[in-house]
């Protein structure tokens, strides 16, 4: 298994206790952040026992960055289902959680509160294009494999896509051709919303790619080329717009 270093914060959110994953780069900073929101973890009770997410936090921090990953299902037992935990899941739930990460990322003194993005994969794709529709000092939004972005989740909660004019920020994503959801369809409906809302963005979609082609630990759906084409480009965009 990978090295890992990160620290624990363990702050509350709405009387639930959540934890925060925080993995600081070596030296001094302050340095440019990032926000990550995990993808659904699979067979895996926390943040803890999720390799794929804390390997690509400390990716992250090898290159510079500061990172805080949420564990955003902490509103349920770690031994519920994750069908519940999806069925009942809740947009402003969500957006509780991502601003209190960037509140936790940010009050650190090694952090620069005005260079921090919004990246998610999966599940936390999503996650990461509502939070830039809602909190307005991030400066960068990267997606990858993202689907629902389409609904709302939660009674009332408007459709994140429909949000798309809120985000402050340029964006880039990633996206397999073989994926259902998000579907090719659904990509060209995400680049259509950003376009009309005038959002600066570029898409990088990879054939004999699906869903979750980053993710490494399941073989089925790892597929290297274009995760790591995919973590080039991801890296060269965040420099540009973080490291300025």
């Amino acid at each position: 298994m990978a090295d890992f270093h990160y620290q624990i914060d363990t702050v509350d959110v709405e009387g639930s206790p959540m934890e925060v994953f925080l993995f600081r780069p070596q030296g001094e900073g302050p340095f440019p952040g990032i926000v990550l929101a995990q993808h659904i973890p699979v067979g895996h009770t926390g943040i803890e026992n999720d390799t794929f997410t804390l390997t690509t936090a400390q990716r992250f921090a090898d290159h510079g960055f500061a990172v805080a990953v949420p564990f955003i299902f902490h509103w349920w037992p770690k031994s519920d289902s994750m069908e519940v935990k999806k069925a009942e899941s809740r947009d402003d739930w969500m957006l509780e959680d991502i601003s209190t990460a960037f509140n936790t990322l940010a009050r650190h003194d090694y952090v620069d509160v005005d260079r921090i993005a919004m990246v998610g994969h999966c599940w936390g794709g999503r996650v990461a294009w509502l939070a830039a529709c809602h909190i307005r000092q991030f400066k960068a939004l990267a997606v990858f494999y993202g689907g629902n972005i389409g609904k709302g989740l939660g009674e009332g909660a408007i459709a994140p896509i429909d949000l798309a004019g809120n985000i402050p920020c340029p964006v880039i994503g990633f996206f397999g051709n073989d994926d259902a959801n998000p579907s090719p369809e659904d990509v060209e409906a995400y680049s259509a919303a950003l376009s009309e809302a005038g959002i600066s963005h570029e898409f990088h979609q990879y054939d004999d790619a699906g869903h979750a082609f980053q993710n490494f630990p399941n073989e089925e759906r790892y597929r290297e080329q274009a995760s790591e084409d995919a973590w080039a480009k991801c890296l060269a965009f965040l420099d540009e717009h973080l490291k300025k």
